[in-house]
C-alpha cells in the first residue's frame, strides 16, 4: 500500500505555503509540527520539523519502529524479503493505526513554549494532534488558517483566515510584521 504513495511522493513539490514557513525561519525559530508523512517542508527548506505521523522517504526495521531509520529513495519499492540493519523486514517509517506516536511529548512541548502558535490546513478533527491547540499558552497569538469552519477555536482566542493555506500565509505574514515589530525573538 505505502509503495503507490511514496511514488506519488516523489511526484509532487512543496507549495508557495511551504515554502513562506521556510522562509519565516531565517528570521525566526519556527518548528514546523505536521501529521504528513510527506517531506514537502523539508523540500522548501524548513529544518526543525516533528513529523507526528513518521516520513514516507524513510524506512525502518518491522520489529523495532525507532531502530534502524534511513532514508530510502521514494521511488525505490519496499518488497517482502527487503530487510533492515537489524534483519527484520524493511517498513515505511510511518506510525499505523493503533501505533504510539514517538514524538507526542516533544510536540506538546514545543507547543505549550511557542511564542506564536499557527495552525495551518486541518480541520482540528484528528486526535491527538487537534489536541494541541490545548496545549497553547492562553496568552499567545493563535491562528487558524483553513478555509473550513473553526467554532472550536473561537473560545481559545484564535484568528481564523478562512482561507487556503498559500492566500492564508500571505495574511498571516502581515499580521506578524505586525505582532513582530521590534520583537524578532519570539518563537513560532
Amino acid at each position: 500500500m505505502p509503495n503507490w504513495r511514496r511514488k506519488k511522493l516523489a511526484e509532487v513539490e512543496p507549495n508557495d505555503a511551504h515554502r513562506m514557513i521556510a522562509e519565516l525561519e531565517k528570521e525566526h525559530e519556527v518548528t514546523v509540527i505536521t501529521q504528513n508523512v510527506d517531506n514537502l517542508h523539508e523540500r522548501a527548506g524548513s529544518t526543525r520539523v516533528i513529523h507526528l505521523h513518521g516520513e514516507l522517504s524513510k524506512v525502518c526495521s518491522m520489529d523495532n519502529r525507532t531502530t534502524c531509520v534511513k532514508e530510502y529513495p521514494l521511488t525505490t519499492p519496499i518488497k517482502v524479503g527487503d530487510k533492515a540493519e537489524d534483519g527484520s523486514q524493511l517498513r515505511p517509517y510511518i506510525v499505523m493505526f493503533g501505533e504510539y506516536i514517538d514524538s507526542m511529548n516533544v510536540a506538546v512541548d514545543i507547543v505549550s513554549k511557542a511564542d506564536i502558535f499557527v495552525v495551518i490546513g486541518t480541520s482540528l478533527k484528528v486526535y491527538p494532534a487537534a489536541g494541541f491547540i490545548n496545549y497553547a499558552h492562553h496568552e499567545v497569538p493563535k491562528f487558524v488558517i483553513d478555509p473550513g469552519e473553526m467554532e472550536q477555536c473561537t473560545h481559545l482566542g484564535f484568528t481564523h483566515f478562512k482561507t487556503t493555506a498559500t492566500e492564508g500565509m500571505k495574511m498571516l505574514l502581515e499580521a506578524f510584521r505586525e505582532l513582530l515589530r521590534g520583537d524578532e525573538s519570539r518563537n513560532l
